[in-house]
C-alpha cells in the first residue's frame, strides 16, 4: 500500500512514498536479542535440573564370589575380569592384586626356571615366581613385594575369605591386609 506524501503550498504536486517493505534494524536485533537471552536462559535451568541429579558411578562390587576352593591348584591363579591373582600354597590362600603400585598397569606373573633364595622384609625364603610390570619395568617378588623399578610400594594384598553359604571363596577388596594374612585351609 502507497501512501501520499503532500508538499507545502506552492511546493510542488504530492509524492508518493512506499511503506517499508520487512522488518527494520531495531526488530531484527530485539528478535536476535531475545533469542540469544532464550537460549541462555533455557542452559541456565538444564544446569541447575541437572545438578539434582546425582552422577553414579559404576564400579565392581567390592566383595566378590571368586568360586570354590577346590577350583584353585596350588600356586598362583590369574582372575583377569578382577585383576587379581589368587595364591594357594601348604599354609592357605591369599588374594594379590595385579595392580601395579606405580601407575595401575597390570603385572604379569613369570615363573623362574630355578628357584633363587630372596631376603625380602627381614626374612628369607624361595621363590619360585615374580611379578613383572610391563609398562615401566617394577618388579615384585611372588610375595608382591615390590624391588626393582619405580614403584613405591609392595601389591596390595585383599582380604580373603569363605562364604557360610556355599563355601565358595570370596575376596573383599576393600579390605587390605598385610602380607602374613591367609586364609587356612
Amino acid at each position: 500500500m502507497k501512501s501520499l506524501k503532500f508538499s507545502p503550498e506552492g511546493a510542488g504536486p504530492a509524492q508518493e512514498v512506499p511503506d517499508r517493505l520487512g522488518p527494520t534494524r531495531r526488530t531484527v536485533l530485539g528478535r536476535i536479542g531475545g533469542v540469544i537471552l532464550g537460549v541462555s536462559t533455557a542452559g541456565l535451568i538444564y544446569s541447575f535440573v541437572r545438578s539434582l541429579v546425582p552422577n553414579v558411578l559404576y564400579e565392581p562390587p567390592a566383595r566378590l564370589k571368586i568360586g570354590s576352593p577346590e577350583q584353585f591348584p596350588v600356586g598362583a591363579t590369574y582372575l583377569e575380569d578382577s585383576r587379581l591373582f589368587v595364591l594357594r600354597d601348604a599354609k592357605g590362600f591369599q588374594a594379590l592384586s595385579a595392580v601395579c603400585t606405580h601407575l595401575g598397569c597390570t603385572v604379569k606373573m613369570v615363573s623362574l626356571s630355578q628357584p633363587k633364595k630372596v631376603e625380602a622384609g627381614g626374612r628369607q625364603f624361595e621363590e619360585q615366581r615374580e611379578f613383572h610390570c610391563p609398562c615401566h619395568g617394577s618388579k615384585y617378588y611372588g610375595d608382591g613385594t615390590n624391588y626393582d623399578g619405580p614403584a613405591p610400594g609392595p601389591l596390595v594384598r585383599y582380604r580373603i575369605s569363605v562364604t557360610p553359604e556355599d563355601g565358595q571363596l570370596m575376596v573383599d577388596s576393600s579390605q587390605q591386609v598385610d602380607r602374613d594374612f591367609r586364609l587356612a585351609v
